[in-house]
């Protein structure tokens, strides 16, 4: 057995009773990767010098007897949109290809605290915008399922280095899916924490109203554990949430009997692969087995969720990236003549098709005479979508359904298709939208061998509830323990 297929509490048992040391794991992390990243390619850098000389500082601590963090001496991957210190951090962007920041994001900081290990930075879709992981500047990611097929995006480095053994636990960020979508599409369990839940203090801004860092793990456990480690108010950010945090590993108790189970059935009907539809019934059918009530219900609005998304995202990406002007920080074109074409000549070589093609959406969006036609009328439909889900919570504990409405899709496939890629987002848009918190399970695999993911959502600042409806159809199904052969 791969010592990353063992119980986080097996392991810490393991280092407290001498059998294992943290530089154990740092090395079969290294091993693995050593092994796998020709073929899947989840990483952009790896920081091997400062993990090991990081683990060797924990052993000596596990040898003295001191008390263990909670994510004590296990391995992590972060996606590259998470500011860490001397570690250069690129969005997977040319842009930024150069910046090494001087501080820690706040979650890093969490994790440090927590006594994980950083391994390396995780590839992406540049600046977060792309569900496929083919918007990277660096270099396709590649699903360690098949390696013909995308792992999904933006988070895609994310789950994949999961999925392939190569390190024990990732951090993602999910701005319209992008931590669930990889999840489902690579077998393995994303969460996307409550807007607030998680401080984005550090985290590179793509759409500030939506974006959330969180975890991409290999079963619902250790979701549990690592949102418990990166949870928690923070002063610096002024959108974090000034909540009591509750003890989500205590909540994982199997039992959900009389459990309320709401089934959209905008997300059942067209648009749904068939097969991806059977995986989701099937499911249901086992949480009607632990004792939950499963019921069809409806979220109206939810056919106006992607136009309001690509509307609203883009707008903030818009004024967010109008940082990236080869002045401060980041790389900047050296053959300019003046300042403006500085500007100009920095933008148009640094910034990848996609994150043009969104900035000029935004810029549309936002501009005198286009802004209340587009840009308010989409914040109210998006005020419209957040009043479908409170409707529905007033009655039900979670909402169900599939992640995404087909399995993972060939490279190259969907590349030259914006509009038919951004329709892949129709399952996991309106959490966003609303704020909510939800997790990507998997559930079963497509006759082609791919994985097919189950969401489920919750009701705001609800995750013990969520990760507990998880658990549980974890604990009586075998799809979590499903591992690709590379």
């Amino acid at each position: 057995m791969s010592l990353f297929e063992k119980r986080l509490q097996d392991i810490h048992t393991e280092l407290e009773k001498g059998e294992l040391t943290v530089s154990d794991l740092v090395n079969a992390s290294f091993e693995r990767i050593a092994q796998t990243e020709e073929k899947v390619k989840a990483f952009i850098s790896l920081d091997e010098e400062n993990a090991r000389a990081r683990a060797k500082q924990l052993d000596e601590q596990q040898s003295r007897g001191e008390e263990q963090g909670l994510l004590f001496g296990l391995p992590a991957g972060i996606k590259d949109n998470i500011i860490t210190k001397n570690v250069i951090t690129t969005c997977a962007s040319k842009l930024l290809a150069n910046y090494k920041p001087v501080h820690n994001a706040t979650a890093m900081d969490r994790l440090h605290a927590s006594e994980a290990v950083m391994i390396g930075k995780l590839n992406m879709d540049e600046f977060a915008m792309g569900g496929s992981t083919e918007n990277s500047s660096f270099h396709n990611t590649y699903n360690p399922w098949n390696l013909d097929y995308v792992p999904g995006g933006s988070s895609g480095g994310s789950a994949a280095s999961v999925a392939a053994g190569q390190v024990y636990f990732s951090l993602g960020s999910d701005t319209g899916g992008s931590i669930r979508q990889p999840a489902a599409y690579c077998g393995v369990v994303g969460l996307k924490p409550t807007y607030g839940l998680v401080s984005r203090y550090g985290l590179v801004a793509f759409a500030s109203s939506l974006d959330q860092i969180g975890p991409i793990t290999k079963n619902v456990e250790d979701s549990a554990y690592v949102l418990q480690a990166i949870a928690a108010h923070d002063p610096v950010d002024s959108t974090s949430a000034d909540v009591e945090i509750p003890d989500y590993i205590s909540a994982l108790t199997g039992d959900i009997k009389g459990l309320r189970v709401g089934v959209p059935k905008e997300m059942m009907g067209e648009g749904i692969d068939p097969e991806v539809r059977e995986k989701i019934s099937a499911a249901l059918k086992v949480l009607e087995s632990l004792g939950a009530t499963v019921e069809e219900v409806t979220l109206p609005h939810t056919e106006y969720a992607v136009p309001t998304y690509y509307i609203l995202a883009p707008s903030e990406a818009s004024s967010n990236l109008a940082r990236y002007d080869g002045v401060r920080y980041g790389v900047r074109a050296d053959s300019a003549e003046n300042l403006l074409d500085m500007y100009h000549e920095t933008r148009s070589q640094g910034l990848g098709p996609e994150v043009k093609r969104r900035i000029m959406l935004g810029t549309y969006a936002l501009s005198s005479g286009y802004y209340d036609a587009y840009y308010r009328k989409a914040q109210q439909v998006r005020t419209l979508i957040k009043r479908d889900f409170d409707q529905v919570f007033a009655n039900y504990d979670v909402i169900i359904g599939p992640t995404a409405p087909t399995t993972a899709f060939k490279i190259g496939e969907k590349v030259n298709d914006p509009l038919t890629m951004y329709l892949e987002d129709i399952c996991t848009v309106p959490v966003n939208l609303a704020g909510i918190p939800a997790i990507s399970v998997p559930c079963g695999f497509a006759s082609n061998g791919m994985p097919v993911g189950m969401q489920i959502a919750g009701k705001s600042f609800d995750e013990a509830t969520v990760l507990r409806v998880a658990h549980a159809f974890e604990q009586n199904t075998e799809h979590h323990k499903a591992r690709p052969e590379l």
